[in-house]
Order: C-alpha cells, then sequence, then structure tokens
C-alpha cells in the first residue's frame, strides 16, 4: 500500500479566460472547482492506475466533509487530523493559449498539538506500507523541519519519497529518501541558480543524491523527465497530446512511479510510467488527473533512453 501524506490540503478553483487583461475586467469562460491538495491528488492517481492508497494530513471543519466525499468516490481509504477553519483555496487562471497564471494561498495555521497528531498517525500507518510519499508546501505555523520530522517517523523498510522544494526538501532529503520529484523551476530555486542544460541538471541532482535522496526524478514539464542515481541518469520524452490542463501532473507522475516502485521495477520502467502519469493527466481539464486507458495508451509510445 501507498501512504500518502497531505499537510495543506485545498480547493483548486481552474478559471479559463478568451485573454487574460491584468488591470481590467475578465469575464470567465470555464470553471471548475475541485477538492485537491498534491498528495490527494497522487493518493486518488494511484487508485485510478490499479494501485492502493492510504491518505492522511491536515484538514479542515469549514470545508473538509467534501474532502472527505472526493476520497470515498475515489475509493481512497483516509484519516485526518481535524482543526478549525477552512483548507486554503488555490486559483488556476488559464487563457486561449494554455498559459496557466497560479495564484495559491498559505493554509491556516496549524497548531504544534495537531502536528504531533499528525506525525503519530504517519508512523504508525506506515507499518503497513510500502512506499510513503509528502507532497506540496506546508501550512503556516509548521516549520521547515515537518517533512524531516515525518521521514523519521516512517518505518525503516518503506521507501520515502517527497515533492517539495528550498529548505523543507533538503531537511528532508538529509534523513535519507529513497526518490524526490521537483520540477525544474523548484530544484532551480533549492539549489539556488539556473539550470540550462542537462549537464547543469544532472549535477543539480548528484547535489541532492550527495545530501541523502538515492534518485531524483526531475520532471521538465512537456519535455519529459530526468530519473537518475547519480550512477546511472535516464531521459524520457513526453508524447505530444493535446493539453486541456497542466495542474496535478506532477503528482500523477509521482502516482504512476510510486506504483512501479512498490513492484521494484528498475529506473527506466519507473522514468517511462511516470511520464506517462504526466502525460495522461494534462489531457483531462482543470485538476482532472490520470485515468488508465489514456495511461496505457500513452505508455506504448514512450521511449526510455539512457543519458
Amino acid at each position: 500500500m501507498i501512504l500518502a501524506i497531505c499537510p495543506n490540503p485545498c480547493v483548486d478553483v481552474t478559471i479559463e479566460l478568451d485573454f487574460l487583461n491584468v488591470g481590467r475586467m475578465n469575464r470567465i469562460r470555464n470553471k471548475q472547482e475541485t477538492y485537491a491538495g498534491k498528495a490527494l491528488n497522487v493518493a486518488v492517481s494511484v487508485e485510478r492506475l490499479g494501485g492502493e492508497s492510504f491518505l492522511t494530513g491536515f484538514m479542515y471543519e469549514g470545508n473538509g466533509r467534501q474532502f472527505v466525499s472526493c476520497c470515498a468516490k475515489e475509493n481512497v481509504k483516509n484519516e485526518f487530523v481535524w482543526s478549525d477553519g477552512l483548507a486554503r483555496v488555490n486559483y488556476k487562471i488559464i487563457d486561449n493559449k494554455s498559459m496557466m497564471t497560479e495564484i495559491n494561498d498559505k493554509g491556516e495555521k496549524v497548531s504544534l498539538e495537531k502536528q504531533e497528531e499528525l506525525i503519530k498517525i504517519v508512523a504508525e500507518k506506515s507499518k503497513n506500507c510500502s512506499v510513503a510519499v509528502m507532497s506540496g508546501s506546508l501550512p503556516q505555523n509548521v516549520g521547515d523541519d515537518f517533512y524531516a520530522k515525518l521521514c523519521s517517523a516512517i518505518s525503516s523498510n518503506v521507501k520515502k519519497i517527497v515533492d517539495t522544494e528550498g529548505e523543507a526538501l533538503i531537511k528532508a532529503v538529509k534523513t535519507g529518501v529513497y526518490l524526490i520529484k521537483p520540477n525544474l523551476e523548484e530544484m532551480e530555486r533549492t539549489v539556488g541558480k539556473r539550470l540550462e542544460t542537462v549537464n547543469e541538471m544532472l549535477e543539480a541532482c548528484k547535489y541532492m543524491i550527495n545530501l541523502g535522496a538515492e534518485n531524483v526524478l526531475l520532471s521538465l514539464g512537456r519535455k519529459g523527465a530526468i530519473l537518475t542515481n547519480g550512477l546511472k541518469s535516464y531521459f524520457c520524452k513526453s508524447a505530444s497530446v493535446a493539453v486541456n490542463s497542466t495542474v496535478g501532473a506532477g503528482d500523477s507522475m509521482v502516482a504512476a512511479a510510486c506504483i512501479q516502485i512498490e513492484k521494484g521495477k528498475d529506473l527506466p520502467e519507473i522514468l517511462k510510467c511516470a511520464v506517462a502519469g504526466g502525460t495522461a493527466s494534462v489531457t483531462t481539464p482543470g485538476t482532472g488527473l490520470v485515468y488508465l486507458d489514456k495511461y496505457n495508451e500513452i505508455l506504448e509510445r514512450l521511449v526510455v533512453e539512457e543519458l
């Protein structure tokens, strides 16, 4: 089973416009609301791809029941740590050129007692899991060492995957993790410099490996992804598809990778399936995530090459 840990759930509001006129009135062409959060997206995608997931994290009394209903609809088992307040709302504004502008809220403050409660749940639930995924930003009042604390609490035989950036990622990596999955912009912000060539990207990946990551899955958006363990490096180009929305693509990528990691597959197969998951996700509107039929169709078209 794959344990997904979501510290900062959100309502994704995807707004489609003909054109974004900054400083002027804009009329909405289409609007979609999705109850989400990066690890929640991972859990849903795991289930859709035929795996088994369990979701935990912080949740809020004001609108949390809608998240529970979403989990029930997608057959995602869950146990949350509840607090007063509302899950944050994130806005994704997409124009007719498929350019996306994101406006993300911070999330409610979470007490130290609630943080300790989640760490205990993660420690207990990880005993029955083979892979644990921690994804996304952290809410207010939660320190950037929180993912590191979760990593330390997880059973030692569990393969830990972290999808975040900056100090939260670095501190988690230093505890020893199986895989991290930054996208290119997140990796650049984490290492503090632009990465324009493949060699520069691989050097940044090796830097994270030297800190404590066994593997780095670096997402390159529509170009594909790189997966490396510092000794062997692979690249998989994305298939050409009609893009509806890139929201949640990285989460579908992580989910597909998790399933292959759980099966004990090698790095080229993990990479190929991860790219198939991310590519299939962008064909659905809003935070539509991945569906198995599209995933299988795209998987057959992908080729992995060694760098």
